[in-house]
C-alpha cells in the first residue's frame, strides 16, 4: 500500500487529498471518500481508507471546498450539494487514473458526507457500492431534535440579519461548529460534539476551524438526503447506525432504512456518533465497510 497526494478540477476549484492504492498489480476497485460537517481528511479517515487499501481497494480521500488542503470561497461555507457535486468530480476523477478499474467505485461518507453518498448512490449509477455511516437523514428533523424550541426565534433571525447583511454587500456572518457550554451558540451543540472536534483539532488535524458561514446553517436547515433513499436500489447499500448517536439521531437513521430497497445491510454500533472513527467501534465500522465494499467491487 502507498499513499500519494493529488489534486484534481472540480469546475475552476481545486480539491485536495490523498489517493491510496494497495499492493499488487491493477486495475483495481476504488472508493471516493470525503468528511463529514466542518472537517478535515485528517480525522481519522486516514485510518478507514488503510483499512480499504489492505483489502485490495484504491482509495480517494479529499478535503471539501472552502476546507483543509482544498481551495474554494468563501472559506469555512458549506453548500451540501457543492459538495455532491464534488464527490462526482472525484468520482471521475479517479475513472481516469491509471491502475483503476472504472467500472467498479464505490463511495464512502460519515456524517453529513454520509447523507451526500445516500443521494449520490440515488442519482450517480457510476456508483456500484455506497456505506452511510451515521448519515444524517433531515436536516430539518434532525436541527428540531438538537435546537430547544425556545432558540429557534433567534435562529431565524440571525439567519434574515446575515441574509440582508449580505445583499447590502458585507462578509457572511459565521457561527461556531462547536462550543463547551451546550447552551452555547453552535451548529453542534452536543458535548460528544466539542470533545471530539477539539481533540481531534489538536492531535490531528490543526487546519480545522471551528466556524462555518451562517449560511451553511440555512443550508443545513434546506437538506433532506433521505428523500433520495428509495432511489438507490439497485446499488447496494450499507447503512452504518450508533444506537447511542445523540448528533445524527439513530431513529431517523432506522426509519431511513426501512425505506430503502434491497440490496442492503444494517449495521449497528454499540457507542455514540464520534465512536465510529475510534476504539471497538471503528474495528466494526471499518471492518463491516471494506466487506461490503470488497464483496460489490471485487472481481
Amino acid at each position: 500500500m502507498n499513499r500519494n497526494d493529488v489534486e484534481f478540477n472540480a469546475e475552476g476549484t481545486t480539491l485536495r487529498g490523498w489517493l491510496y492504492r494497495p499492493a499488487g498489480d491493477g486495475p483495481v476497485p476504488g472508493v471516493v471518500m470525503a468528511h463529514g460537517f466542518s472537517a478535515v481528511k485528517e480525522m481519522y479517515l486516514d485510518s478507514f481508507a488503510e483499512v480499504f487499501a489492505e483489502a485490495g481497494l484504491a482509495a480517494l480521500v479529499f478535503d471539501n471546498r472552502n476546507f483543509g488542503a482544498s481551495d474554494g470561497e468563501p472559506r469555512y461555507e458549506i453548500d451540501p450539494w457543492a459538495q455532491v457535486r464534488d464527490y462526482r468530480h472525484a468520482i471521475t476523477y479517479l475513472q481516469t487514473m491509471p491502475g483503476i478499474d472504472r467500472d467498479r467505485i464505490g463511495v464512502w461518507g460519515s456524517s453529513y458526507s454520509g447523507a451526500h453518498v445516500i443521494v449520490l448512490g440515488a442519482i450517480d449509477k457510476r456508483i456500484k457500492a455506497v456505506v452511510s455511516q451515521v448519515p444524517l437523514i433531515s436536516g430539518s428533523q434532525n436541527a428540531r431534535r438538537l435546537i430547544r424550541p425556545d432558540f429557534w426565534g433567534g435562529l431565524r433571525a440571525a439567519l434574515d440579519g446575515d441574509r440582508e447583511a449580505r445583499f447590502a454587500g458585507k462578509e457572511p456572518g459565521m457561527i461556531p461548529v462547536v462550543a463547551e457550554d451546550p447552551l452555547g451558540t453552535a451548529v453542534l451543540p452536543t458535548p460528544d460534539s466539542w470533545q471530539w472536534f477539539t481533540e481531534t483539532g489538536k492531535t490531528r488535524a490543526p487546519s480545522w476551524h471551528n466556524a462555518v458561514t451562517l449560511r451553511s446553517v440555512e443550508m443545513f436547515l434546506e437538506y433532506e438526503p433521505g428523500s433520495y433513499i428509495g432511489r438507490v436500489s439497485p446499488t447496494p447499500l450499507m447503512l452504518v447506525v450508533a444506537v447511542n448517536d445523540v448528533l445524527t439521531v439513530s431513529d431517523l437513521a432506522i426509519d431511513a432504512y426501512e425505506r430503502a430497497r434491497e440490496p442492503k445491510k444494517l449495521v449497528l454500533l454499540p457507542g455514540g456518533h464520534f465512536d465510529a472513527y475510534v476504539g471497538p467501534d471503528f474495528e466494526l465500522s471499518s471492518g463491516e465497510a471494506r466487506d461490503w465494499l470488497v464483496q460489490h467491487l471485487m472481481r
